[in-house]
């Protein structure tokens, strides 16, 4: 298979440690979907899983984030991981092994500042917004324990996990959209300029690094309405237009503070096992919070750059085609594509969408999730990438 005349076309599926630990069959039905690379969770945060496959359970909750290698005491400092309970402490190690032993490569799916374990433990490690709220659930990179902890975090992964590729999702601060238990916050209607405004992190790193008016702003500007007066208020449309004249050096800011944990990870991975190939989840939008953390200028240290094709497929080849022109010549583009609800399990849509990416630019398909898609998916998933390649 090929994009274009030299590329050649790659497929990663995304998997955790617990679809493979204890499951036999596990390895066999990842070669067969057609893939040459899993992205397998080496540090993950919580979550509610679904095991269609699995012998010895359907549900899998997994309360707390955890890292899923075993865990060196004199590895990290002040802020260390939790190992998980629900599956064995070193079950990166197992999967990976029984991955490799049927041919595939195995990619270290690394969360990065996306942890409520560490951020409820460490409440002025957090990111705030503009009225004080804290999201326990996002550690903020203004901190130097903050970004001190991912490099060890990247280190560790390489050292102990020995893997063949490394991908960083949440390389950047998260934001206020987050998947929270029984989330409450829709009937605010608040618009996409509102969450990247509520987003803005003012911590007492961040909040003093802002021009003077900005929390006054963004207060404003989220609390603009009362009601009595929603005919005649102005309802600003990005979060540029809602800060005014300091969009310039919020954004400024913001991006260098990306920038900033982007370079230090990049270099303590370079520094551990330079040649192991660096995956970046991100977005071209300055604005971005996520996972998918904010790169409007390229990062020419990574290999490849993958981009978040969830969405509306049109939308999504205009963020890819945007990924692609900032790549370099020698970096790859993916794109992350959803074999999930609201997708169908249709083999010639998802094979259409495949193709709409790959016009973007994507020479990589990042299939989300191997472990999660029912048999009926899962097939469908299978035949798409055979009638794209």
């Amino acid at each position: 298979m090929t994009v274009g005349k030299e590329t050649p076309l790659m497929n990663v599926a995304y998997l955790y440690p617990w679809d493979v630990v204890g499951d036999p069959s596990a390895p066999g039905r990842l070669a067969d979907l057609g893939v040459q690379t899993v992205a397998l969770a080496a540090m993950y945060h919580s979550t509610r899983a679904a095991t269609p496959y699995h012998p010895a359970h359907r549900v899998l909750d997994v309360p707390h984030p955890a890292f899923y290698l075993p865990i060196r005491p004199s590895s990290w400092s002040r802020l260390v991981p939790a190992s998980p309970t629900w599956t064995p402490a070193d079950a990166y190690l197992q999967a990976r092994d029984a991955l490799k032993a049927v041919g595939l490569q195995v990619h270290a799916w690394t969360v990065l500042t996306h942890n409520s374990h560490l951020g409820s433990a460490n409440p002025d490690l957090v990111v705030r917004n503009a009225f004080g709220d804290p999201y326990p659930y996002a550690l903020c990179p203004a901190h130097e324990d903050v970004i001190e902890y991912c490099e060890r975090l990247v280190r560790e992964i390489l050292e102990v996990g020995e893997p063949d590729g490394l991908i960083l999702e949440a390389c950047g601060p998260m934001g206020f959209g987050h998947q929270t238990v029984h989330e409450k916050t829709s009937g605010a209607d608040w618009t996409p300029a509102d969450i990247d405004l509520l987003s803005l992190c003012f911590c007492t790193n961040c909040a003093p690094r802002y021009p003077d008016p900005t929390r006054a702003t963004v207060r404003a500007a989220i609390d603009r309405t009362t009601p009595t007066d929603t005919a005649t208020s102005h309802t600003p449309g990005t979060a540029a237009e809602a800060l005014g004249p300091l969009a310039d050096e919020v954004r400024t800011i913001r991006v260098a503070q990306t920038t900033t944990l982007r370079e230090r990870l990049i270099s303590a991975a370079r520094s551990t096992a330079a040649n192991v190939p660096i995956t970046l989840h991100a977005n071209p939008d300055p604005w971005a919070t996520g996972a998918f953390a904010p790169l409007p200028s390229g990062e020419p240290g990574a290999d490849v750059l993958v981009a978040n094709c969830w969405g509306d497929p049109a939308t999504d080849a205009i963020r890819l085609a945007r990924l692609k022109d900032l790549s370099t010549p020698d970096q790859r583009v993916g794109a992350y594509v959803l074999a999930l609800p609201p997708r169908p399990a249709d083999p010639d849509v998802l094979a259409d969408q495949l193709r709409t990416y790959s016009k973007a630019g994507a020479s990589e398909f990042h299939l989300y999730h191997a472990g999660l898609a029912s048999p009926q998916r899962l097939a469908a998933l299978t035949r798409a990438l055979r009638l794209h390649g």
